[in-house]
């Protein structure tokens, strides 16, 4: 059973972690030969000041 995660800088709608949950699961499915069944794909959303890259937090970038 394959599990994908995917974090995400929060502010996402419902719809498009719809669209990314189905196009993720496709894909995998496409790849590996599985059920949609067997795919589990986990968003987390994460708020910008608990993201960095560089040394800088994403709320000040």
């Amino acid at each position: 059973m394959p599990i994908v995660r995917i974090e995400l800088w929060s502010g996402r709608d419902a719809a498009a972690k719809e669209k990314l949950i189905r196009n993720v699961t496709k894909t995998v499915c496409e790849t590996i030969k599985c059920p949609p069944e067997a795919v589990i794909v986990v968003i987390e959303d994460v708020p910008k000041e608990n993201w960095g890259q560089a040394g800088v937090p994403a709320c000040r970038r």
